[in-house]
């Protein structure tokens, strides 16, 4: 318990990775995890597609770029493997399985050495005609939703954590 408490204290999203590619056992690892995400009535909905081909991640970027309204932002910042969740919009919980599955990602990337980072805007990219187009690409119907982007790689920087919020926690008893 206490490696899974600092790990998750000492997570931060990372914006700059080095071009190294990372290992299959640290990227197994870290998928593995991920289906072992919460989901609700256990249904499993989320499905993960992996990418590691540049142009294909360049391709996905430029359309989460479209997204921002600055088509030429580089918006996952170098990272060699990108995991974009998606899941079965027939499930009402559809969006929160996926962000489960997203959250397992993120920890499971930190304890095993890698740096990671949550980008939100899938769910414009796959409602779009060109995400329909690679929901077909690979291999899923349209009834798959865009949840999230998860930047996997080594992390080119370190970056300090925020001070946590007060009146972050509300005990009623």
């Amino acid at each position: 318990m206490g490696d899974t408490l600092k790990d998750l204290k000492e997570r931060r999203s990372i914006r700059k990775y080095k071009a190294e590619q990372i290992k299959d056992s640290e990227l197994d690892a870290v998928l593995e995890a991920g289906t072992w995400a919460a989901s609700g009535a256990g249904a499993q909905p989320a499905v993960m597609v992996v990418l590691q081909d540049p142009d294909k991640i360049a391709r996905l970027e430029r359309l989460n770029a479209r997204v921002t309204g600055n088509a030429d932002a580089k918006t996952f910042y170098g990272a060699p493997t990108v995991v974009t969740v998606l899941a079965d919009k027939e499930r009402p919980t559809w969006v929160d399985d996926g962000n489960m599955v997203i959250a397992n990602l993120l920890n499971a990337a930190y304890a095993v050495g890698l740096g990671s980072c949550y980008i939100y805007r899938a769910k414009d990219i796959f409602d779009g005609a060109e995400g329909k187009d690679l929901l077909k690409e690979w291999g899923l119907g349209e009834n798959y939703g865009g949840v999230g982007h998860v930047l996997l790689g080594y992390a080119g920087e370190s970056p300090r954590p925020k001070p946590r919020k007060d009146g972050y926690i509300i005990k009623v008893r």
